[in-house]
């Protein structure tokens, strides 16, 4: 009787296996397509202008991306969930919003407008994540509203028109410095290139060393054995949408300091862009 036994749960290890090399591979391939676009996309335009490979070039690149990157990080942890956060275009520009408030309007110090920013997100997050874990809204449709509420709320507060950094020499280094260009005069690297990689970095760490990361996963793959584990399933998905809404005031911080304005009608269209950035890469 053992043997039949044995025979099974080895079959049944092998179809997991089987499983796994699968999606695993049709992930790789995903990836090795998508590497390989982008290698063929800069030979084409090197060949086209060749001062596209120049490397003041690409570090513009580099910098003009930089916000969509950050966006995608935020956007990152909300997917893995199995959710949707429309919301990250619009609570991106009501952050750098809040920013240039804090700055301009009132006149305090650069760290102020750092933190109002962060908080402005994360509070955002917040109420996002509680309409979605405790009112038990489908994420499309709590950040389809949240989207809209930080839209109107930018508006009101910057008074339908720009908000100009009054002292935007220091503030413009946030995005525009280049903290390793100092070092290496001969590697200009912005600041904001430098700042998504290292969030980058940070988030690859959480996702894949933290319980949050575990937990991230988790729900994604199936929140109600996650619930019956006993784990506080309502908690860990507010965190999560706290966090993202936290990364979306740093990239609004990214995109007033190279813009050296708040533009309160700016930030709409970008959640697209974050998303399609999440699922190709």
């Amino acid at each position: 009787m053992a043997e039949p036994k044995t025979a099974t749960i080895e079959a049944e290890e092998r179809v997991a296996t089987t499983f796994r090399a699968q999606v695993f591979g049709s992930i790789a391939r995903q990836k090795l397509f998508a590497f390989a676009s982008l290698i063929v996309l800069m030979v084409f335009f090197g060949f086209a202008s060749p001062a596209f490979m120049q490397v003041e070039n690409l570090l513009g690149i580099l910098q003009s991306t930089a916000v969509n990157g950050v966006l995608a990080i935020a956007s990152t942890f909300v997917i893995i969930t199995a959710g949707i956060d429309l919301s990250v275009g619009t609570l991106m520009t009501f952050c750098a919003v809040m920013a240039g408030v804090f700055l301009t309007n009132w006149q305090l110090p650069l760290w102020t407008g750092v933190l109002a920013a962060i908080a402005t997100g994360a509070m955002s997050g917040l109420l996002s994540g509680t309409f979605v874990a405790k009112l038990k809204l489908p994420p499309f449709i709590a950040t389809l509203g949240m989207m809209l509420v930080n839209k109107g709320l930018a508006l009101v507060v910057a008074g339908d028109k720009p908000i100009y950094f009054s002292d935007s020499e220091n503030f413009s280094t946030i995005s525009q410095g280049s903290m390793i260009g100092y070092v290496l005069p001969s590697l200009p690297v912005p600041n904001s290139v430098l700042i998504l990689f290292v969030l980058a970095i940070a988030a690859s760490a959480v996702l894949s060393r933290t319980a949050l990361g575990r937990y991230t996963f988790a729900l994604g793959s199936n929140e109600e054995a996650v619930r019956l584990s006993g784990v506080n399933v309502d908690r860990w998905k507010i965190t999560i949408y706290v966090l993202a809404g936290a990364i979306c005031g740093v990239a609004g911080l990214l995109i007033a300091s190279r813009l050296n304005s708040a533009q309160p009608a700016l930030g709409q269209g970008y959640e697209l862009e974050a998303i399609a950035a999440v699922v190709i890469g």
